[in-house]
């Protein structure tokens, strides 16, 4: 009995309903850019000092230039290591007494400035930024800029439960359906996190779409590589990928133009709605349908799919069977996943470099907004560098293989961030070439985790694998913005250095991978656990070329 693969060759692998179910999903990728990186524009956090009450009226009666009023009434400006004090600490001075004087104020009190109390920022803080983010509207500076950690934690932590469940979810009540779900609630709370009065009412709506959005990116990837042929999967896979990409380069022409964060949030949520449409443009899996013994509406699909492509669908292939890993018997354990020596190799690696790519990826991609450039150009041109990452895997997954060019991809990003902890930052131009390496790096690492991960399971416990060791991409997540902000604080640079010792751990140790390039996925525990040992028996061969004494027909 057939199964969908072998109808599929017959009706059209990648033919005009897959090339538009691919198009309307892409949509979805893109839209997931701004919930997972839009941290960048939501809470950049622009230099900024204490308000201190009466300086402006003083600075008018004095005729302060800005610089003037900074340099007379700002404590630690200018001395290197002190940003905290100019940022979260101010004079303890009533500036609206008339002792004061234009020339020198405090010349009536003290010789020596370093002599004057300080006090912390009670009224509030002035920001040099002619937008707005969380960070400006809820003051989570100085004392209160683990909130701005806590806001991407949540969002993470959100990804983290709502990836574990989306398994059941979509096995137990469709592809479609649980799109749609997922669709609606990113939506709404989306538009609430837009419309939220307080800091707290912002958490939760993040905290909800995390539980949800990543799910609706992973259901539209699973809809979208059950829908075309066994030949194209992966490569529509990575395009899926690359579309998320498109989505980072629309992103950073919207923050640009929309600076204030509620705009911006609301711009990027509502396209959402758009997407409900999807219910009447997309089809259910077929192949979910027949897992259900829902044989009659799956062929009902199946014949729409065929004659969308304008193909005929022969008559013996209408009656289908369950692909073979759908009807597999076995039930998986968490301890399967430990329980060898090779398969507990595997997991532990893959669940290191999961870890890593999140933190490298979104790691950069914040560094970005502490950098001091032009943070919406350079999100731009780091952008770009994602679409040579997506081109390199495809020409060389299947030529080179798998483990050396991610090996490499992980050094060039751990290499990268340690060189540009160390450039003079007058070189921005360096800097930016050196920064857009290492994303291409870390891009192309991400996805070929995403790709190996499932080539190095058996198949009954393969979704399991893939399944736990991804969760620790979450995990890298919720650590990352505490890497990367408080870190910073001690040394703008000090998060590179650590980005830089993780990406070359993580090349070193994929090198002790087996390589999967041209082999079948693994069926059995023994078949994992002989990768290894075939590759060594390979590498141990011997050629001998010997020459065959010439035989005279004569």
């Amino acid at each position: 009995m057939p199964t969908v693969d072998d109808v599929l060759e017959h009706i059209g692998e990648f033919n005009l309903f897959q090339k538009q179910t691919f198009l309307i999903l892409s949509l979805i990728s893109a839209s997931f850019t701004p919930i997972y990186v839009g941290i960048v524009f939501l809470g950049f956090t622009p230099d900024h000092r204490c308000l201190n009450p009466g300086v402006s009226e003083l600075s008018k009666r004095c005729g302060w230039s800005l610089e003037e009023e900074l340099n007379y009434t700002m404590p630690g400006l200018g001395l290197p290591g002190d940003a905290f004090i100019s940022q979260c600490r101010r004079y303890d001075v009533d500036w609206n007494q008339t002792a004061l004087g234009c020339t020198d104020p405090f010349a009536n009190f003290t010789s020596n400035r370093s002599h004057i109390s300080l006090t912390t920022c009670q009224d509030g803080w002035v920001y040099d930024t002619p937008g707005s983010s969380i960070v400006t509207e809820f003051n989570l500076v100085c004392t209160n800029s683990w909130k701005l950690d806590l806001f991407q934690s949540v969002l993470n932590i959100g990804f983290f439960i709502g990836s574990v469940s989306i398994g059941y979810i979509a096995d137990r009540f469709g592809r479609k359906l649980s799109l749609l779900i997922t669709i609606l609630i990113t939506a709404v709370s989306g538009v609430l996190m837009a419309l939220s009065p307080s800091y707290t009412w912002i958490l939760i709506f993040r905290f909800i779409q995390g539980l949800v959005s990543k799910s609706e990116w992973l259901i539209g990837y699973i809809l979208l590589t059950e829908f075309v042929g066994m030949k194209y999967r992966r490569t529509v896979g990575i395009c899926y990928q690359m579309a998320f990409t498109v989505g980072l380069l629309i992103l950073a022409g919207i923050a640009y133009a929309l600076p204030s964060w509620r705009w911006l949030q609301l711009t990027v949520s509502l396209p959402n709605f758009c997407f409900l449409l999807y219910y009447w443009c997309l089809p259910e899996s077929p192949r979910w349908l027949i897992s259900q013994n829902k044989n009659a509406k799956a062929m009902k699909i199946i014949k729409h799919i065929a004659r969308k492509n304008q193909k005929s669908l022969p008559t013996s292939l209408q009656s289908l069977k369950p692909d073979e890993e759908a009807s597999a018997k076995m039930n998986p354990s968490f301890i399967d996943l430990v329980r060898t020596p090779q398969i507990r190799k595997h997991t532990l690696i893959l669940m290191y470099n999961w870890f890593t790519s999140a933190v490298l990826y979104q790691g950069l991609i914040m560094h970005i907004g502490l950098a001091g450039g032009n943070v919406h150009l350079d999100f731009f041109y780091s952008a770009l560098a994602e679409f040579p990452a997506a081109l390199l895997i495809i020409f060389t997954i299947d030529r080179i293989g798998r483990r050396y060019p991610w090996a490499a991809s992980n050094m060039v990003a751990g290499a990268a961030c340690l060189i540009l902890a160390f450039l003079p930052h007058d070189l921005m131009w360096l800097k930016i070439t050196v920064a857009c390496l290492g994303r291409l790096g870390i891009t192309m690492a991400y996805e070929m985790v995403c790709l190996v991960n499932t080539e190095l399971y058996p198949t009954f416990i393969r979704n399991l694998g893939v399944m736990v060791c991804s969760s620790m991409c979450d995990i890298g997540g919720v650590v990352t913005p505490f890497l990367v902000y408080r870190l910073t604080d001690l040394w703008r640079e000090l998060p590179l250095l650590v980005f830089a010792m993780i990406g070359l751990i993580a090349g070193v140790l994929v090198l002790m991978l087996p390589e999967t390039k041209g082999k079948t996925l693994p069926e059995s525990i023994e078949e994992v656990e002989n990768m290894q040992r075939q590759r060594k028996t390979k590498e141990k061969i011997i050629y001998l070329q010997v020459q065959k004494p010439e035989v005279s027909l004569n």
